[in-house]
C-alpha cells in the first residue's frame, strides 16, 4: 500500500507491489487518528461538532486539521496541502469514515481540488486550493433531473456575453452547496452545435450571487447534505472559466476515476467502522450467559467482512499507488472495480452488524444505526454500481 514510485508498467500483473505504508505515510496516519481522537472520538463531541445530528460538516474541525497541516496531503504545499499523493488522500479518507470524524464536506472538495490542479489559472488554483487547503468547501453540480448517468445529457446553458457567462438552469443532488465557498457549474455553451459530448464548460458561480438559488432536499440521512441549485441569468466573470470552453466533456473525465477511488476509500473507511462495531458489540453483548461473539454463526459472519475489508483495503492502495505513479493515466477499470466493491463492501458489512445488534441496531445510541443510510446511497454517488459495471465490461471488450 505503498505510494513509492518505479518502472513498472501499472496494467502488469507481474509487477511488484510493496504493500506497507512509508515512514511518512505511517506517521500522518497516526498523526489523523491522534486528531480525530482528540477532537472527535467521543459521541458528545461529535453530536456538539454536527450541531446535534443535523450537518454532516464540521468547519471547526475542518479548520483545525487545516490548521494542523493535515487536510489536502495531495494538494502542493504552496497552496498550503501536503504536497503527497493519492496514497495520503485515501488514509485521510478511510481514517475520517472510520473515526466518524464530521468533515463530509471534503471529499466532495477533494474532487474540484483535482480539476482545478489539472485546468486552472495560477490565480483559481491560489484561490481554490488554498481554501481547500484551509478547511473551506467547494462544490461541484454535474447532475440534473434529466441527466443522472447520462451526464452529458445536461442542457444547463452558458451563454457568452460581454466580460462573461450568462448561466441558466436547474441542477440537483448538488453536495455541499449551501455551504460551499464556490460552486463549479458542468454547462453547455450555447454556440456549440456539436454532438452532446462537445461544447460543455466548467464555470463557478457564488452561491449568493444574484440569479442563484439552493433549495436543500430532504433524506433519510437525517441531515442537510445535497440541493438543487436553480440558475436564472446568473452571471459569471470570464476568469471563472476553467480550463477552455468547449472541453468540459475531457476535463470532466479525466477526474471521474478518482472521483470514484474517493469514493471507495469513503466506502473502506465505513465497512471497517462498521467491523470495529460488530467486533465491539460481539465481545459486550451476552446471550445464553456468554458473549454473542463465542456463537459460530456471528463468528463467521465477523470473519467474512473481515476478509471483504481486507480486499478492499489492497484494491483501493494499489490502485491509488497506480495512480501516484502515473497520475496521467485514467484506469477506469480499476478505479470502477475499486468503487463498486469497496461501497459494496461497506453496504453488506453495514447490514450484517446491524442483522448483528438485534433490536438495538434502531437505537441511534448505537453508531450502527446512522450509518445504515448512508451505506446505501454510497453505491449511486459518483456513478451508480451498475454504470460502474458498465465501464468494466466495455473496457474488457465486452
Amino acid at each position: 500500500m505503498s505510494a513509492r514510485r518505479g518502472d513498472h508498467d501499472p496494467g502488469s500483473p507481474s509487477m511488484a507491489i510493496d504493500f506497507t505504508f512509508t515512514d511518512e505515510q505511517q506517521a500522518y496516519r497516526d498523526a489523523l487518528r491522534e486528531t480525530f481522537k482528540r477532537e472527535a472520538g467521543t459521541s458528545e463531541q461529535r453530536e456538539t461538532l454536527t450541531a446535534g445530528h443535523t450537518t454532516h460538516h464540521s468547519f471547526e474541525l475542518s479548520k483545525t486539521l487545516g490548521a494542523a497541516g493535515l487536510l489536502a496531503p495531495s494538494i502542493g504545499d504552496e497552496f498550503g496541502g501536503g504536497g503527497a499523493g493519492i496514497v495520503e488522500e485515501m488514509i485521510l479518507l478511510e481514517e475520517l469514515m472510520r473515526r466518524q470524524a464530521p468533515i463530509g464536506a471534503y471529499p466532495v472538495s477533494l474532487i474540484v481540488a483535482g480539476a482545478t490542479q489539472k485546468f486552472g489559472t495560477q490565480e483559481q488554483q491560489e484561490l481554490v486550493l488554498g481554501n481547500i487547503a484551509a478547511g473551506g468547501v467547494e462544490a461541484i453540480a454535474m447532475s440534473e433531473p434529466e441527466a443522472g448517468s447520462d451526464v452529458a445529457a445536461l442542457s444547463t446553458s452558458a451563454e457568452k456575453v460581454d466580460g462573461g457567462w450568462k448561466l441558466n438552469g436547474v441542477k440537483v443532488w448538488i453536495s455541499n452547496a449551501h455551504i460551499a465557498d464556490r460552486i463549479l457549474i458542468v454547462c453547455r455553451d450555447t454556440s456549440s452545435d456539436g454532438a452532446k459530448h462537445e461544447g460543455l464548460c466548467m464555470i463557478w458561480i457564488d452561491p449568493k450571487a444574484d440569479g442563484v438559488r439552493v433549495d436543500g432536499i430532504e433524506t433519510i440521512n437525517g441531515h442537510r447534505e445535497v440541493n438543487y441549485v436553480y440558475m436564472d441569468d446568473v452571471f459569471a466573470p470570464d476568469d471563472a472559466l476553467l480550463g477552455q470552453a468547449g472541453n468540459g466533456w475531457i476535463q470532466l473525465m479525466s477526474g471521474l476515476n478518482v472521483e470514484r477511488l474517493i469514493i471507495g476509500a469513503l466506502g473502506l473507511g465505513q465497512a471497517q467502522l462498521a467491523l470495529d462495531e460488530g467486533l465491539s458489540y460481539a465481545k459486550e453483548r451476552k446471550q445464553f450467559g456468554k458473549p454473542i461473539g463465542t456463537f459460530q454463526v456471528q463468528q463467521h459472519r465477523l470473519v467474512d467482512i473481515a476478509t471483504e475489508v481486507e480486499l478492499a483495503r489492497l484494491l483501493i492502495y494499489k490502485v491509488a499507488a497506480d495512480v501516484d505513479r502515473d497520475p496521467t493515466a485514467l484506469f477506469p477499470k480499476e478505479a470502477s472495480m475499486a468503487k463498486v466493491w469497496a461501497t459494496e463492501t461497506a453496504e453488506r458489512a453495514v447490514n450484517a452488524v446491524f442483522k448483528l445488534h438485534g433490536g438495538y441496531g434502531y437505537a441511534t445510541e448505537y453508531p450502527i444505526a446512522r450509518q445504515v443510510a448512508h451505506s446505501m446511497v454510497a453505491t449511486t454517488f459518483g456513478g451508480t454500481n451498475d454504470i460502474q459495471r458498465n465501464i468494466i465490461a466495455k473496457v474488457m471488450g465486452l
